[in-house]
């Protein structure tokens, strides 16, 4: 049975991410009111949130990090930042089958349907996909909608990996890599070893594997890795004198990128106005991401 559930604003990210900490110690989704671990099955559950008005204060902060020139239009990964108090209020529900912490975000697709004005208010809507086999356990997906009015304006596609076997790669995977490291360098992005505290300032994303080397070796990481939306959005910002103002944009995120690090941005571009773009270790070659781009009418 479906279930609606309306917020007037958006939760807190600290208490929330207190929650699905707690969700972590052996036991705990039997407690009331912890979240994660307790179903079985992905929640028929949809959340929304109305009457958003733009920070334009967190914009700004976000755009620096991030590398977006400043403007009154939003970069197409901002409103992910937006709906990520309902991703993680979601993935923190009772219902919830597993602890959100602990999850591996494997990719993620954004539509792009017009330019999102910074004085637009908008309202998103919230819901997981059903459990779906992957080589390397189950998958799902959070979908996202953001619509200004009746108008569906963003969506979102980010799915997630619940780990849980050693498998070889999903289809496809190996030829994408192949063309990833084809593809000829256009620039150079050197990340301090502080730029997952920085991002989580802005994005409100704080889990603790991107905060410091130690809270990240704890999940079994030598150091903090970058955020995937981060390095998604750092390339659309490389990628912004070009972008249509409609399109959608598919990213894969393959290894994690240890921080501090010396990575390589890459891309290329055909006739019909696609794109293919990588981040890859400079020294190494490692892939770190995919994506492509493609206009929509």
């Amino acid at each position: 049975m479906s279930e609606e559930r309306s917020y007037d604003s958006p939760p807190g990210m600290l208490a929330l991410f207190a929650r699905a900490g707690v969700g972590l110690v052996p036991g705990a989704s039997k407690l009331p009111f912890i979240g994660g671990g307790r179903g079985k099955e992905i929640p028929s559950l949809t959340l929304r949130l109305s009457d958003l008005s733009i920070d334009r204060d967190k914009l700004t902060a976000y755009s620096r990090v991030c590398g977006f020139q400043l403007s009154d239009i939003l970069p197409a990964t901002y409103p992910h930042i937006l709906a990520f108090p309902l991703h993680l209020s979601l993935m923190t529900d009772t219902s919830f089958p597993f602890p959100a912490i602990g999850l591996v975000h494997i990719s993620n697709q954004i539509t792009q349907r017009r330019p999102i004005r910074a004085d637009e208010t908008l309202a998103l809507r919230v819901w997981a996909t059903k459990l779906e086999p992957h080589p390397r356990g189950k998958k799902f997906s959070i979908r996202t909608e953001a619509s200004v009015g009746d108008e569906v304006v963003w969506e979102e596609v980010s799915t997630n990996l619940r780990r849980g076997g050693e498998g070889g790669p999903a289809p496809g995977e190996r030829e994408r890599q192949r063309q990833a490291e084809e593809l000829p360098a256009a620039a150079t992005w050197r990340l301090p070893g502080d730029l997952g505290r920085r991002y989580g300032s802005v994005s409100g994303d704080i889990n603790p594997i991107h905060m410091h080397s130690l809270s990240a070796r704890l999940f079994g990481f030598p150091s903090a890795i970058a955020h995937g939306m981060w390095t998604k959005a750092r390339c659309l910002a490389a990628l912004a004198n070009r972008l249509p103002e409609a399109f959608t944009v598919e990213a894969s995120f393959r290894r994690p990128i240890l921080l501090p690090a010396t990575v390589e941005f890459a891309e290329a571009w055909a006739e019909d106005g696609t794109a293919r773009f990588a981040v890859r270790d400079a020294k190494k070659g490692t892939p770190h991401l995919d994506g492509s781009l493609k206009p929509q009418a």
